[in-house]
């Protein structure tokens, strides 16, 4: 595996700061990912677990359209790969799932994400609510939530690359 991620300046401002701490942890996930086959990258952890490296992506994917798109734009956008009746749908993989899909789906909406979040300053709220407690969110909390999002699930993507395959890093 090779690690070109870059950590943001210690002496940035905090916008800088927020957005370059995601887009670590994003470059995170996908250094975890690199150099796998789809077969790989569907690999469980442990079973009876089905979480994937694949499946963290698409998981990703969805969260970065559930802040950015919805609560924060007040789109709406449907989810990718989970349904009402099956909410896990990311983590449910079949042969047909490839990574060539699932990270041109992420990368899309990491763009998308980028977009609509330069139409607002930290302070501002978002114009749409979450799904479940109706609350609004400024974008401040979203890119703290979005950071501490990646980094949990960057810990289980360690632990599975490890597991695939020996490769290990920070």
């Amino acid at each position: 595996m090779t690690n070109d991620r870059h950590e943001p300046a210690t002496t940035a401002d905090e916008r800088t700061m927020l957005e370059g701490w995601l887009d670590y942890h994003r470059q995170t996930l996908a250094w975890k990912c690199e150099g796998l086959t789809d077969a790989q990258l569907r690999t469980a952890a442990v079973e009876p677990s089905e979480l994937s490296l694949l499946g963290l992506v698409r998981h990703m994917t969805e969260v970065e359209r559930g802040w950015f798109r919805k609560v924060l734009a007040a789109e709406d956008a449907g989810p990718v790969y989970y349904t009402d009746e099956d909410p896990d749908g990311e983590f449910h993989l079949s042969e047909s799932d490839t990574w060539e899909e699932a990270y041109a789906t992420w990368q899309s909406e990491i763009e998308t994400a980028r977009r609509n979040a330069a139409r607002f300053g930290l302070d501002d709220v978002s114009e749409g609510k979450h799904r479940r407690t109706g609350e609004r969110f400024n974008l401040r909390w979203i890119y703290t939530h979005m950071i501490e999002e990646y980094a949990r699930h960057n810990g289980h993507a360690d632990l599975i690359r490890e597991r695939v395959d020996g490769a290990t890093g920070d």
